[in-house]
């Protein structure tokens, strides 16, 4: 069984819907980053940059357990264990990754900026707001335009979908509305039709 290290932020979510889509049986431990559990011993041994999510799976490539952190490697790792979700099609496969490493150099660290300086700094700066607020509205740009050729980022519901749906479900966070972007809105309300989507939104149940 897969031991999952996580909370409820958009990156703990990628991992718990992968875990979900795939059906492997995993337990979760909650880390709860707003009392700095990710700083404690046991976790920087399994995560040394004390960021969720994690795992260790006891069933690594050579028969022994081996921890898996960043969430997109996470998605690699898991996709390529249970052969779902990354196509070995070469085409497809890279065309996955190419919108997996979008999310995780755009759409995360921009939206993610976008959360801070919106909802959470101590107090509002406005050169900051906006700054961040424009780059997740030109990233929305970049997607709606994607999801208006192909259902899913890589044609084919994949990792880079998973990766992404997180973050667009706080597009209110960013200042964004969905009804702008309708090819996202009609993508998102799809994913999140899927059952396996609604049970690793879920996750950590706190």
């Amino acid at each position: 069984m897969i031991d999952f290290y996580t909370w409820t932020t958009p990156n703990g979510r990628k991992a718990s819907i992968m875990l979900e889509e795939t059906g492997l049986p995993y337990r979760v431990h909650a880390i709860d980053i707003s009392k700095g559990d990710q700083f404690k011993p046991e976790f920087v041994a399994i995560n040394p940059n004390s960021k969720i999510p994690a795992i260790v799976d006891p069933d690594g490539p050579d028969g022994r357990p081996i921890n898996v952190f960043e969430s997109g490697a996470i998605l690699i790792w898991l996709a390529e264990k249970t052969g779902k979700f990354l196509s070995a099609d070469k085409r497809r496969r890279i065309e996955t990754l190419q919108w997996l490493m979008f999310q995780m150099g755009g759409v995360g660290p921009m939206f993610g900026q976008a959360h801070h300086f919106r909802k959470f700094a101590p107090e509002p700066l406005p050169y900051a707001i906006e700054r961040y607020t424009k780059e997740a509205k030109r990233l929305y740009g970049v997607l709606d335009r994607r999801l208006g050729e192909v259902e899913y980022l890589a044609t084919e519901y994949s990792i880079a979908d998973i990766a992404t749906y997180p973050w667009v479900a706080r597009h209110e966070w960013q200042g964004v509305s969905l009804d702008e972007h309708p090819n996202v809105k009609r993508w998102f309300e799809a994913i999140g039709s899927r059952p396996a989507v609604q049970r690793g939104m879920a996750v950590p149940k706190i």
